[in-house]
């Protein structure tokens, strides 16, 4: 019985390997059309796209025909091909990244099939490839015409959910030129260069022109490396401060060096000795405070100190010049930052940010391990004499009429909202900004109280000097995604056709940026209250709009079916069924419990705990953000003890709980978080870019550029490096430092790279490897005449960077 294949006696030496590839091809066509055939009728089946079923049958037809021997299964094949081409041009158009699942892996197979022909009779292989030539030709003419049908026909249709639009201000603001302006100089003596929080020095001896120069002049480590209990919770996030050739820098578990600035040679540390245990998500210190006593001589004991909160939730007080205990402060140098918390165990309640010290007060906020509990510890927000350490007021939202501490047997009200990221801070008017999160817990909101609905998610003016609120700006409206205030507000004096406005810029998780009058939090561009989704657990408890600005933003346009990615046909089409099995609305579409909800942008930005910079003197701001959803699924509260799931009060959750979400003990639901909503390879659903770095201009909130951040060389599926340097914008987490001299360093991606970009073009002119994950915010200072620019690359669990416990600095060459 004839099979097909070429069988003369010349052919037969030649051909037995091409015979067992035939039949491996045919049978890797068949598992294909197979797996592509049943998944295609289930995607139908749910409303998506109908090419999955047809290529599937046409995958499996020509397996089989490849099996017996019969080559129309190689042009069954390439006609197929074409249609996959023709397709995809007609879903992306000529999108690289979106062309890369949809014609990959196709390809690859394509020339897996031609290599089949050596197997077939010459004879055949030519009839057949005439006939397949015509008819390839009048697939892609159906094709082209059918796209340019569809392309005219989406022209006319309106988006139902759409970005935020830029409008010009309404607000003709009369406030004078804000003189407390205190931008950084030579030194870098504030996280985030000043209290203003801008992230912009006035030092420009490094600029486009002579960055290519630079180079490491020196290291040292701070010797914070995690045990084995630990491995997996190290995000130190550490941006150094420098103040008059002294350096000084926390690691991980909050020790703090500090190193000449010059040479890195280090002068002192400070051990405060936390234990593996205080870790809440991540081992974090964000950096330090420095503050000079006025007045005090400059042999006096702590005339000049570093204050910082740990972990175990301690705020400390240490000499700036040989690092000892302040013992004016507290006790011997140390407050208990759990007085009045009540109840709580270690990991729960942590410091993780420095104080923002204004008019001689230390404002501390806390850490309060989310997801865990409805009876959280309290988010208050505290201010403490820098000098004594003495309680000076406490901000309690639940007891708004008070200001000290609770009485003996009482609390802070727990559960409240919290400020776990930095504060900015005016001292000209005496006000503390507060970025604040969510009330406990994030995803469900019934038992939320009024004043919590009230302060959730919003920025608060303090006055410091009383500690009562002056005003407060709510960004999200009964928040139930975790949009919390990560982003430390940037204070700038912002140009308005009157003249200029004391301003506070506030980023959002959601990618919205308000500009608002610093004075009254009223905006100075509008902010369109906006329906949006109803529906979920609580649909009497959502708010039926919420707050977009109509300065600038940061989100993208909805989530769609053919945003779904992948690194194969087989995994796009499993995002695609995802998709569709889900509940998605566009932004704030609420969470639901029947099935999975997608959360887009998902809580880890738009723009989180690195904030945004601004060119002062050229009126450019920056903004690194990232563009991924979750996927997430509330979990009943009998299916979550099935899991394991119990609050870090109980001991923690078991580790499959752990790694599916959180508890939220006292609400009937855990919930389950896909951060990023990625596969099993490690690869996301979603289309990259996954990061990006904009620059706007102040005045008017316009995009200038929009660059992807971050190469694919580290990433790849599996957690393999692919070393492919290819701009696909990874996730990031960290901040910008501009620099007088025209240029954004920045770290943050998870490529481990530190950049310089023009601020004017954002072309890449320098760049370096780093020893670890970048997932902190650069400095820069001038000593001695020469600028350097020091990262602290730490890297981060999270990210899944590589951990490391380097401090680098990088100048020009002396010469």
């Amino acid at each position: 019985m004839s099979t097909g294949l070429a069988n003369s006696p010349t052919d037969f030496s030649r051909s037995g390997l091409a015979f067992w590839w035939t039949v491996f091809v045919g049978v890797l066509l068949v598992i294909l059309g197979l797996l592509i055939g049943a998944g295609g009728g289930w995607l139908i089946a749910l409303g998506g796209s109908w090419y999955y079923l047809p290529a599937g049958i046409a995958l499996l037809i020509s397996g089989a025909l490849l099996l017996r021997g019969n080559v129309a299964g190689v042009w069954l094949y390439v006609l197929t091909w074409i249609a996959t081409l023709a397709w995809a041009y007609w879903e992306v158009g000529m999108d690289g990244w979106g062309l890369m699942p949809r014609v990959l892996a196709p390809t690859v197979i394509l020339v897996f099939v031609l290599l089949t022909l050596p197997a077939f009779g010459r004879r055949r292989v030519n009839r057949l490839g005439a006939y397949a030539t015509t008819s390839a030709t009048l697939v892609l003419a159906c094709a082209f015409g059918f796209h340019h049908l569809t392309m005219t026909a989406r022209s006319q249709e309106t988006p139902a959910i759409g970005p935020a639009t830029t409008a010009t201000p309404t607000n003709g603001a009369t406030g004078q030129p804000d003189m407390a302006a205190h931008p950084a100089g030579p030194d870098w003596p504030v996280y985030g260069g000043s209290e203003l929080a801008t992230r912009y020095s006035p030092v420009k001896q490094i600029n486009a022109g002579n960055v290519s120069q630079l180079t490491k002049v020196w290291e040292f480590h701070t010797g914070d490396m995690p045990d084995k209990a630990a491995k997996d919770m190290y995000s130190p996030e550490n941006t150094p401060l420098e103040v008059n050739g002294h350096l000084y820098a926390c690691s991980a578990k909050g020790i703090v060096i500090s190193a000449n600035a010059a040479t890195g040679k280090e002068e002192w540390r400070f051990d405060p000795k936390v234990p593996d245990d205080a870790i809440p998500y991540g081992a974090s210190c964000r950096g330090v405070a420095y503050y000079a006593k006025p007045g005090a001589g400059a042999g006096q004991p702590c005339a000049t100190r570093i204050v910082w909160g740990t972990l175990d939730a301690k705020l400390i007080a240490i000499d700036a010049m040989n690092g000892k205990l302040c013992g004016d402060f507290g006790q011997q140098g140390i407050v208990d930052l759990t007085q009045g918390i009540g109840e709580t165990v270690p990991g729960w309640y942590s410091v993780t940010a420095p104080p923002t010290i204004v008019r001689g007060i230390a404002v501390v906020g806390a850490q309060v391990k989310d997801g865990q509990a409805e009876d959280a510890p309290s988010g208050v927000v505290r201010g403490y004499d820098v000098i004594s350490g003495k309680l000076v007021w406490a901000w309690d939202i639940g007891h708004p009429d008070r200001r000290g501490a609770p009485p003996a047997g009482d609390t802070y009200t727990r559960g409240t909202p919290n400020m776990w990221t930095v504060a900015a801070a005016d001292p000209q008017l005496g006000y503390v900004y507060l970025p604040l999160g969510n009330a406990a817990v994030d995803y469900y909101g019934v038992d939320r109280k009024d004043f919590e609905n009230q302060y959730n998610s919003s920025i608060v003016a303090i006055d410091v000097t009383t500690g009562r609120p002056v005003w407060h700006f709510q960004t999200v409206h009964h928040d139930l995604w975790d949009y919390d205030l990560g982003s430390q507000p940037t204070l700038v004096d912002f140009p308005m056709a009157d003249g200029k406005v004391p301003a506070i810029v506030v980023p959002s998780k959601q990618g919205q940026i308000y500009v608002l009058d610093r004075k009254t939090g009223k905006p100075l561009f509008p902010v369109d209250e906006r329906p949006v989704p109803s529906g979920g657990v609580e649909p009497d408890k959502l708010s039926k709009t919420q707050p977009y600005s109509g300065y600038a933003h940061l989100d993208q346009p909805a989530l769609t079916e053919k945003k779904m990615w992948g690194m194969s046909p087989l995994d796009q089409l499993y995002c695609r069924i995802q998709f569709h099995r889900a509940s998605y609305q566009g932004e704030y579409t609420p969470p639901t419990v029947d099935k999975p909800f997608i959360e887009y942008p998902g809580y880890n930005g738009g723009s989180d705990w690195g904030s945004v910079a601004v060119d002062t003197d050229d009126g450019i701001l920056i903004a690194n953000y990232n563009d991924m959803p979750n996927y997430d699924q509330l979990l009943p509260r009998e299916k979550a003890d099935q899991l394991g799931f119990k609050s870090i009060a109980q001991g923690g959750s078991s580790k499959k709980a752990k790694d599916i979400g959180d508890p939220q003990m006292g609400s009937p639901y855990a919930i389950s978080v896909n951060a990023g909503w990625r596969l099993s390879t490690g690869l996301l659903c979603s289309e990259p870019p996954y990061g990006h770095i904009r620059a706007i201009d102040l005045k008017t909130g316009k995009t200038l550029w929009d660059e992807p951040l971050g190469s694919a060389v580290e990433n790849g599926p599996w957690g393999i490096p692919s070393m492919l340097p290819l701009d696909i914008g990874t996730p990031n987490n960290g901040g910008p430092l501009v620099t007088a001299g025209g240029l954004i360093f920045i770290a943050a991606a998870t490529d481990n790279k530190l950049r310089a970009i023009d601020i004017k073009t954002g072309k890449l002119v320098w760049q370096t490897d780093l020893p670890a994950g970048g997932q902190t915010t650069p400095m820069t200072y001038e000593v001695g005449g020469r600028q350097y620019v020091v990262i602290a690359p730490g890297g981060h669990h999270f990210m899944e960077t590589k951990v490391g416990d380097d401090v680098i600095a990088y100048a020009l060459p002396k010469s």
